[in-house]
């Protein structure tokens, strides 16, 4: 090959699959904050991050693991703790005077009724405004854990915990 051949390289982060840069482009045009959903093996992790020029700021973070804090006594990445972890963040919203925000699921794969959209509910039902359509929420006896009580016997208390956790986070 000639020297005079020109090569472009895409960023890192596209070539890694790690960014959407024209789905993020979009999100940003928008002005507003975006509440950041991502979830791992063992938790689920909620951001909201405000653009700014020399890079984004994160204004509130928190993720599942935290209801430990609370008194949660089960797992970490399930349904009900998606739930509960997304009612943390909108107290904390709250106290930032963070009103609304706009969604960012990144490269995850939105999925009805899935642990995103129980973190998604419990924010706007903490009192968050972010637009969404409600037909993607998970059905309140999934919210609850009835669906882990039902078949897992040693897990009959996740029902009672969730409206105790529920009730303390609110205060």
């Amino acid at each position: 090959m000639s020297s005079t051949t020109k090569y472009t390289v895409k960023y890192r982060r596209k070539r890694e699959g790690r960014t959407n840069y024209k789905k993020r482009l979009n999100l940003l045009k928008g002005k507003t904050d975006r509440l950041i959903l991502r979830k791992t093996n063992t938790k689920i992790i909620l951001q909201i991050v405000r653009y700014e020029s020399e890079g984004d700021k994160v204004l509130i973070t928190t993720n599942s693991s935290e209801l430990r804090k609370h008194g949660w006594k089960h797992s970490c990445k399930n349904v009900p703790a998606a739930y509960l972890a997304g009612l943390i963040l909108a107290k904390k919203a709250k106290e930032k005077k963070i009103k609304k925000a706009i969604l960012d699921l990144g490269l995850e794969t939105p999925l009805k009724g899935s642990r995103l959209f129980s973190a998604l509910k419990g924010v706007t039902e903490g009192g968050l405004e972010i637009p969404v359509n409600e037909e993607i929420y998970p059905n309140e006896e999934r919210l609850k854990g009835e669906h882990i009580a039902s078949y897992l016997e040693k897990h009959k208390t996740i029902t009672q915990d969730f409206e105790k956790i529920k009730e303390k986070i609110k205060e």
